[in-house]
């Protein structure tokens, strides 16, 4: 039987609960403040207040777990790590587009084991397990199952993605361009949208080529439960690479031979 993490389940509900509300309270705020990190990406004063409300919860009902977040880095130690992005999509947040999500992922050593990715102003919540399937919907209580879809050929597919700046920044145009090419059609739908909607089975790929673990813990697992393949661009399954690829699954292998990476140190080319 899988290990049964329905309490932190439960859990990361109420936190993304207090994080909708603080969220939905700064959208549109002629207030909202806004700055530029080091990165040269912005942050919004509801971006630090979520993750400083999420921490001071988390201290208090799992004192003994770590954190990460996309804000303030990582505090505490030991193997059960929560891991939050804030605001998914901030830039869309700070102009108004209700596209934006609060990521909540819970790992034990590598393995992301829970997570729930909320978008308030769209209305919807997907959330999963490990081993216990992947849902949507408003609340635990009014929930439908999120399956993948069965397209097997790239002719037949729908591929998400974020951008064409981030592919041009890391010299990988050409390879993303003609994976578009060989797909059915294509949107920018964007990031964390763009993995749900592979959990649903609305679109067949998401692809990006810059991550960071808190873009990806709580999408990983979620994508995986729901039937589909969740890797980095060598194919290493999981959040922790530098990028991601999510499939329906069946797709996987098609999309890595056209836009993989080979694991550092590898003189082989992909095939």
């Amino acid at each position: 039987m899988p290990s049964d993490h329905t309490d932190d389940l439960r859990l990361a509900h109420v936190l993304a609960d207090d994080a909708d509300s603080l969220t939905m309270d700064r959208f549109k705020a002629l207030d909202l403040h806004v700055v530029t990190k080091p990165d040269l990406t912005p942050v919004s004063d509801a971006d630090t207040l979520v993750e400083e409300v999420l921490r001071s919860s988390l201290s208090r009902t799992r004192p003994r777990d770590a954190v990460v977040g996309e804000e303030s880095g990582a505090s505490g130690w030991g193997p059960r790590r929560w891991v939050i992005d804030p605001i998914d999509g901030t830039k869309s947040y700070i102009r108004g587009v209700p596209v934006w999500a609060t990521l909540i992922g819970l790992m034990v050593e590598d393995e992301v084991v829970a997570g729930v990715v909320s978008a308030p102003a769209i209305g919807r919540r997907w959330w999963a397990s490990k081993g216990r399937g992947a849902w949507s919907g408003k609340s635990l209580s009014a929930a439908r199952p999120c399956r993948v879809s069965d397209v097997s050929g790239l002719e037949d597919a729908s591929l998400s993605y974020s951008s064409l700046s981030g592919w041009v920044d890391h010299g990988r145009l050409d390879e993303f361009l003609a994976l578009v090419r060989r797909c059915w059609r294509s949107r920018a739908y964007g990031d964390f949208w763009s993995y749900m909607l592979v959990a649903e089975g609305a679109v067949d790929i998401a692809t990006e080529p810059s991550l960071q673990l808190h873009d990806m813990a709580a999408l990983a697992v979620i994508v995986s439960e729901a039937g589909g393949r969740f890797t980095d661009l060598t194919g290493t399954p999981g959040p922790a690479g530098a990028n991601a690829l999510a499939t329906n699954g069946r797709l996987h292998d098609q999309a890595l031979a056209l836009i993989g990476e080979l694991p550092a140190g590898s003189d082989d080319t992909p095939v």
